[in-house]
């Protein structure tokens, strides 16, 4: 795998914890050769479009600060979560941690995103995701 693709930040996000449905997406990502999940199962903040009120997005950012920070602490190539609001927080919000390069280094891509590129971009024969023919 390219070296872009070694390092994924995965948010777990809180309602996909709460409809018990297991981290699915975490476990295909792991299966992705070359590549290391550091995952994050804990609020983002973001609730929807309530951290996106401005009555209540200070709060949101205070609630997601954690998140940030673990998951900017793994140095990530990419930021991934089932949530697509929560993806876009985090990843905007990594970029305005103290310390943070002044572009975000971290592409944002939905997990089915990366699953679906690892099994159809051309890979080494070890790949398991290549079809037999």
């Amino acid at each position: 795998a390219p070296k872009s693709e070694r390092r994924i930040s995965y948010h777990f996000p809180c309602h996909s914890q709460v409809q018990n449905v297991g981290q699915k997406s975490r476990e295909m990502l792991e299966m992705i050769p070359e590549t290391t999940v550091t995952t994050m199962a804990r609020c983002s903040g973001h609730a929807g479009t309530w951290g996106v009120k401005k009555e209540f997005h200070k709060t949101a950012i205070k609630i997601g600060r954690p998140v940030f920070k673990q998951m900017a602490a793994a140095e990530p190539d990419y930021i991934a979560s089932d949530c697509r609001l929560a993806g876009h927080h985090i990843q905007q919000r990594i970029s305005q941690l103290d310390n943070a390069p002044a572009q975000p280094t971290a592409k944002l891509a939905h997990p089915l995103t990366k699953i679906m590129r690892a099994t159809t971009e051309p890979r080494p024969q070890r790949c398991i995701f290549r079809a037999s023919r």
